[in-house]
């Protein structure tokens, strides 16, 4: 019975440790021209941004998305501080129409960092969103965090959350 208690704690806990919302899939097109526009960095950890677009690339591309560009660094005017105003996405969604992107990727992190602490979790959370560019709408949003175990690497625990949204997308079905 002990043993039925501790694994049932141990479930609870390790079910309280990812949280994400997504919109219902989209019907969406992977062989069509894809765009990986900016992902905004709303931490206090420089580069974040950076780190999770490269981890959404590799995610994308190994659901099947072929056709991906990713904006081009030059246009990143400050490398060492992404992007971070509406101002700039725009520029950025005008630059994925010019393209022939039929579906852009914009997203931001609102966490990457180790949990202060004895254990050191890591803790990531990012929100995505697929813009079809013919109307601007968001066709598919999502968003979520994960903290992982303190072990485990920050960016491990960032590929499975991104893997995860855009698993809920659709993209990867």
């Amino acid at each position: 019975m002990k043993r039925f208690v501790f694994m049932v704690l141990v479930l609870l806990t390790a079910a309280g440790c990812s949280s994400v919302r997504t919109a219902p899939e989209a019907a969406l097109d992977k062989q069509v021209q894809w765009a990986l526009l900016p992902v905004m960095n709303h931490t206090e950890t420089v580069q974040a941004g950076l780190r999770a677009e490269a981890i959404a690339e590799s995610v994308l591309r190994s659901c099947g998305v072929t056709r991906l560009v990713r904006y081009p660094i030059p246009m990143n005017k400050d490398v060492l501080f992404e992007p971070g105003d509406d101002k700039t996405v725009n520029d950025y969604l005008k630059w994925a129409k010019e393209k022939g992107a039929k579906y852009a990727v914009v997203g931001h992190v609102d966490e990457w960092r180790y949990k202060v602490g004895v254990d050191g979790e890591p803790a990531v959370g990012f929100a995505f969103k697929i813009i079809d560019t013919a109307t601007d709408a968001v066709v598919w949003s999502g968003s979520g965090g994960k903290s992982g175990w303190s072990r485990e690497a920050v960016s491990a625990v960032a590929q499975k959350l991104i893997g995860e949204l855009f698993d809920n997308s659709g993209v990867c079905r």
